[in-house]
């Protein structure tokens, strides 16, 4: 089956978005804790709120995860479903080569 172009385009950037340790580290915490606060995900992310702020703004740009306001504080959630099945996909694959690795030691 061929991929027509511009989804090659689309996944590139999807890919790109994902590629970033920081980013990572916050939609694990959103996928661990459901929806936090901006503050709460800098916090626990172990990330400068500025710098959360700005990955949240590319994330949310781009569908991958959708915020809530209440009262004063902005709920950020993971949107895209999507996201946990590739990350499951990719971190099942990463401990599958490193217990083979480990096997071989």
């Amino acid at each position: 089956m061929s991929v027509p172009t511009t989804l090659i385009e689309l996944a590139a950037e999807r890919f790109r978005l994902l590629s970033d340790p920081t980013r990572l580290r916050l939609l694990n915490e959103l996928d661990t804790h459901g929806e936090l606060a901006v503050g709460d995900l800098a916090e626990r992310a172990d990330v400068g709120l500025s710098n959360t702020s700005k990955h949240l703004h590319q994330l949310e740009r781009e569908g991958i995860v959708a915020k809530r306001r209440a009262g004063t504080t902005i709920l950020y959630r993971i949107a895209d479903p999507s996201i946990e099945q590739l990350c499951d996909l990719v971190c099942s694959g990463l401990r599958e080569r490193f217990a083979r690795l480990a096997a071989q030691v």
